[in-house]
């Protein structure tokens, strides 16, 4: 389900009185493939509930150039909202999830292998209300800067 974080909040005082763990990861997400499938099914595979923080068309410039997204942040969020294991997208146009991270305060917080866990954006917070914090396995040879490259080799 596509959402804001207020309507989130709601949701989330649900999920907690069933027992049931929040995992998040953030990122872009501009163009689904194999290693985000792969790294997103591994997150939900660590609890029950799977959010994704999307970053806005806004926060996507400022992290990855003017050029980018390639896809708009509502087409992205309808990619992830149809992946079987994502259960909920944030928008969030920050440069950094860390406001978000710091309301849905997640059980346990998700990035890729390519992140140290002294990296990880709102790893303090999620520690400090007894979570964990995970860098994920990385899948190698799948990126959409690489695949931007390739496509604008053709």
């Amino acid at each position: 389900m596509i959402t804001n974080i207020e309507d989130f909040l709601e949701i989330r005082k649900k999920i907690k009185e069933k027992n049931q763990n929040i995992i998040f990861t953030n990122g872009c997400f501009d163009i689904i493939h194999r290693g985000h499938i792969e790294y997103l099914n591994e997150a939900k595979s660590l609890g029950d509930i799977l959010i994704v923080g999307l970053n806005s068309d806004y926060s996507v410039r400022i992290l990855k150039g003017e050029k980018r997204p390639v896809n708009k942040e509502l087409d992205r969020a309808a990619v992830l909202d149809n992946i079987k294991s994502v259960d909920y997208v944030i928008i969030f146009g920050e440069e950094t999830p860390y406001e978000l991270i710091k309301k849905v305060i997640p059980d346990i917080l998700v990035k890729g292998g390519d992140w140290k866990e002294s990296e990880i954006v709102g790893a303090d917070i999620v520690k400090n209300n007894g979570g964990v914090v995970k860098s994920l396995k990385y899948v190698k040879n799948y990126s959409t800067t690489e695949i931007l490259k390739k496509i604008c080799s053709l």
